[in-house]
């Protein structure tokens, strides 16, 4: 029930923000519209029309991402109620489900499904487990990545080595749940800065 709840407050909180993304595109509509008569009229220059065309298609972007990410989590709601009385997470995760290959600098297991929007359901996973929070250190795409050329926007990378006991039991997590991720044990030029949990399918190149 807690996961309920936890998933109630984030679609409350990704409601909001779909709200106000979508007042954002509104306003920058009305800009954009009166922008172009402006333009057409030869009141304004056309590098002030196109900034204003960029900022629009941008926050509507935005706003389509958002709803997204609140349809999914009103899905995964709607999941979790119909197994309430399911095991607890605990029950099941193990962490010699995984046999681990003690040679491969990375370890897949890259069958299942992944959205962005089921982190919290890892999150409370590994909160329950541990008491502590998820230690993420990237969500979705950041400047590394870009830097590196890799497109991350669906992916979470955690940072914990695999060899952990943490990070063998969020592997065997994410392998009895059918998520798919990738397990670096060091650096990779390029690819991985250090050791780390890539919770997703592969990254493709931008």
């Amino acid at each position: 029930m807690n996961k309920i709840l936890l998933l109630i407050a984030l679609i409350v909180v990704a409601s909001i923000s779909v709200s106000a993304q979508q007042s954002e595109v509104e306003r920058l509509t009305v800009d954009t519209d009166q922008l172009r008569q402006l333009y057409s009229e030869g009141l304004v220059a056309r590098v002030e029309l196109e900034k204003a065309e960029a900022e629009l298609t941008a926050a509507k972007a935005r706003a389509e991402e958002e709803a997204q990410v609140a349809d999914e989590l009103k899905q995964k709601t709607e999941e979790l109620k119909k197994a309430q009385e399911a095991s607890k997470v605990k029950s099941f995760v193990k962490p010699t489900l995984m046999p681990l290959n003690t040679t491969a600098t990375v370890l897949r297991s890259t069958t299942g499904n992944w959205s962005i929007g089921g982190l919290s359901a890892v999150q409370q996973f590994f909160s329950s487990t541990f008491g502590k929070p998820l230690p993420t250190s990237t969500i979705g795409q950041s400047a590394t990545h870009n830097r590196m050329g890799w497109n991350h926007r669906n992916a979470v990378d955690v940072g914990l080595h695999p060899d952990s006991e943490e990070g063998r039991a969020l592997m065997a997590y994410l392998q009895s749940n059918g998520i798919p991720f990738l397990a670096f044990r060091g650096a990779i030029p390029g690819v991985a800065t250090g050791p780390h949990i890539h919770i997703g399918s592969p990254s493709h190149r931008l």
